[in-house]
């Protein structure tokens, strides 16, 4: 058996059991076990829907995870977690409720429910591990997927930019969004730690590596994770309220390539690094620009959550 120390030293199951299933250099796995460390003891309950998040689980009786897990279908997690959370405050519970889904759930199928659960600013933390495509199914493409990317079903690329997931949730006017980095340890802990404190609406992105559609090497996901982060092409931030903005690490100059070279996925005769280079400054232009109008000062509490 797995075993965790809570803050009051006393034993208990991590929330991703040794022996899962789950590919070796799984963004999602690594997400899982700094998850659980930002929460600082807290045992969360939590809803998947069809994912590989919820293939962890394995074969009933058995199961990978460690807590409670609602198993949803594609389009509910927010829904299912939305019952779970008013059950849980009607019991007095204070144990956080969290949907851990992955892109397809959440950017395609599941943006319906999410998007009504952000809108009634329901008290749940939703996270999405994004490995930029449905990794469960055969790897094929999503919303979520780059522009230029090939996926089994985009084998020459795919044309459409991918969807900012983040502006959609901020729109909302949720208490705390955020952007995760595997790579990045204190600032994800600190993000999950703010989230946790924060009642209401919170919404979480996390860029999950997947080498087996990535076509990465299992050994340097976190790297690619770093790389991303270094040229800008997936920035740190935090919008509190869907109004006030704080970025938390600035890219430094590393070139696009030492992210893209390291995954063959980008192979593709479609993919125009400068084209790419050019939206990851448009997207800096935007992103600065909403920091510099809209600065997040000291800390955001974050609006309270409505009931009927």
């Amino acid at each position: 058996m797995s075993i965790a120390l809570t803050t009051a030293d006393q034993p208990c199951e991590h929330i991703l059991r040794a022996g899962n299933t789950n590919c070796a250099g799984c963004g999602m796995s690594l997400g899982l076990q700094l998850l659980e460390q930002g929460l600082d003891g807290a045992r969360p309950t939590l809803a998947i829907p069809a994912c590989c998040g919820i293939v962890t689980a394995g074969a009933f009786p058995t199961s990978g995870y460690g807590v409670p897990v609602a198993a949803t279908t594609f389009a509910s997690s927010a829904a299912v977690a939305t019952g779970l959370s008013t059950i849980a405050e009607l019991n007095e519970e204070t144990e956080p409720v969290i949907c851990w889904a992955g892109d397809g759930g959440t950017y395609d199928i599941g943006l319906a429910t999410l998007s009504a659960a952000a809108e009634r600013n329901e008290n749940i933390i939703y996270i999405c591990y994004d490995n930029e495509i449905y990794g469960n199914t055969g790897g094929q493409r999503s919303s979520a997927t780059p522009e230029g990317v090939r996926t089994t079903t985009t084998p020459k690329g795919k044309c459409e930019v991918k969807k900012d997931i983040m502006r959609i949730m901020t729109a909302h006017r949720i208490p705390y969004a955020a952007t995760l980095s595997i790579a990045h340890r204190e600032d994800f802990l600190q993000k999950i730690r703010t989230a946790a404190a924060t009642r209401g609406f919170r919404f979480l992105l996390l860029l999950s590596p997947c080498p087996t559609g990535w076509k990465s090497e299992p050994d340097e996901s976190v790297d690619l994770i770093e790389y991303a982060v270094r040229c800008g092409l997936f920035p740190l931030y935090e919008v509190f309220d869907g109004e006030r903005y704080r970025v938390n690490v600035r890219p430094d100059g590393t070139p696009l390539e030492e992210y893209t070279s390291r995954q063959r996925r980008y192979t593709s005769a479609d993919v125009d690094l400068g084209h790419l280079q050019s939206e990851i400054l448009k997207q800096w232009r935007l992103l600065d620009g909403l920091c510099n109008a809209f600065p997040a000062e000291g800390k955001m509490a974050g609006r309270a959550p409505k009931r009927n």
